[in-house]
């Protein structure tokens, strides 16, 4: 027998879940310019290079995978709220398994993966000897970086973005620590660096699994709830749907920067320059996405309606909150930070006239980051799945209908993106609240 258990949905708590988040997502940006001084002191320029052109392909894969920490999120939320502890371990365990098949497949195509990537990079001979050489060292951190995706989903799942905080913290002072002896003084380079990152993502992993063994008392779970049939397709459809809409966001903003591209070199680093100011709205927004998965998903769990639209109120005001204080410092600020960022008056003065368009990003896309969190929680991802490539399309029309405009024809198309995936999500909801909390509908985290 089991006890639902309903989310506390107050502002204080949506601040709770989302200010460690946020601060964890602030912390990765420092690793990277850690390994980049690192390596910068050695004074050779394709090390340099070598590290930002390897970060690329890692970033590129494990992201990709990245639906595993959301899928887990939302499934253990869904189990707390249930009160269901075997459902809890047996998401866990299902992710863990998922997590290291995925790994030992990135790791079983490394050839294939570096072939199909160094090719696309083309960078100079140095740049890709070196970058090669980081690469086959960090490669084995697959199954730890895929096992940590699944350990921070879990936590948040659970409520415990402070210890999710504490995970990432950890990973990334190990890794900078690490970088700084086995690079400047065991004179190791890139090989230190990788190293670095591999025992680091190593350590996270134990750290993690240790701290989720210390929550759960046991990891045992019986067999035949591990493998029953309808909770594996659900998991799979459930991260699925959720690879489809992250694919479908990269290639939104990568055919944005394709596009900057052809305006020539001045529009590209403009529009580098400005997507900053997006970036660092992201860091706040997806802090609260994150409370909105466990506040939601919990509320599905224990069959709470009045705590999930509540939770879904609280979360869509922060989001709105904080995106409106980003843009109006990005309306008020802007000019001092794109003269820090560039010294090049070109830039500045392309930068400075699509400085309102790049303002306007935080606010127009809140409601898309809130809505993404509630989907996840509830295990809506076919209908954000299906919502993104129709959001995908209109980007696209848009685009092509506002060329004649320029760079403002591509600013307006990604505003109106923005738009147009929180406006759908929007108008999705109410249906799909209706028949998850409808009477009589098959209630628990396994349900299909």
């Amino acid at each position: 027998m089991t006890e639902t258990r309903r989310a506390v949905v107050t502002h204080a708590a949506v601040i709770r879940l989302a200010l460690p988040m946020t601060l964890a997502h602030m912390s990765t940006p420092l690793l990277g310019f850690v390994d980049a001084a690192v390596i910068g002191r050695l004074g050779q320029p394709a090390l340099l290079g070598a590290i930002a052109a390897a970060a690329v392909i890692f970033d590129f894969v494990f992201w990709a995978l990245g639906f595993l920490r959301l899928g887990t999120a939302g499934l253990t939320a869904q189990a707390v709220g249930a009160g269901d502890r075997d459902a809890e371990r047996a998401t866990l365990l299902r992710a863990l398994l998922l997590a290291l098949a995925l790994a030992a497949l990135v790791v079983l195509l490394q050839k294939p993966i570096a072939w199909v990537a160094f090719a696309a990079l083309d960078a100079t001979p140095a740049v890709t000897g070196a970058a090669r050489a980081y690469y086959d060292i960090r490669i084995w951190s697959a199954p730890f970086a895929l096992v940590n995706y699944v350990v921070l989903g879990a936590v948040i799942g659970r409520g415990r973005t402070d210890i999710g905080l504490g995970l990432q913290v950890l990973i990334n002072l190990v890794n900078m620590a690490l970088n700084v002896g086995l690079v400047a003084l065991a004179g190791l380079g890139v090989r230190g660096s990788a190293l670095g990152t591999l025992t680091a993502e190593a350590l996270g992993a134990a750290a993690g699994l240790a701290v989720l063994w210390r929550l759960e008392g046991r990891f045992a779970v019986d067999w035949r709830r591990l493998a029953d049939r309808a909770a594996l397709r659900h998991m799979v459809g459930v991260n699925r749907d959720i690879m489809i809409r992250s694919a479908s966001l990269i290639f939104a903003f990568a055919f944005f920067t394709a596009q900057g591209a052809r305006g020539g070199d001045v529009v590209l680093a403009a529009n580098a320059v400005l997507m900053n100011l997006f970036l660092v709205s992201a860091f706040f927004l997806d802090g609260f996405a994150t409370a909105a998965e466990q506040m939601c998903g919990q509320s599905v769990g224990a069959r709470d309606a009045a705590g999930f639209r509540r939770a879904v109120v609280l979360a869509g005001f922060w989001c709105l909150v904080f995106s409106a204080g980003v843009s109006l410092l990005a309306f008020v600020g802007g000019g001092s930070f794109i003269d820090t960022v560039s010294t090049s008056e070109a830039v500045r003065e392309a930068a400075r006239g699509s400085l309102g368009f790049a303002a306007l990003t935080p606010i127009c896309g809140a409601m898309a980051f809130a809505f993404d969190g509630v989907f996840i929680g509830a295990t809506w991802t076919r209908a954000m799945r299906d919502l993104m490539l129709v959001s995908l399309a209109v980007y696209l029309g848009l685009f092509f209908a506002l060329r004649p405009f320029g760079n403002a024809g591509l600013w307006m198309a990604l505003l109106g993106f923005l738009l147009v995936r929180g406006a759908l999500q929007g108008w999705r909801f109410p249906a799909l609240e209706r028949a998850t909390f409808a009477p009589g509908t098959a209630d628990g985290p396994d349900r299909p």
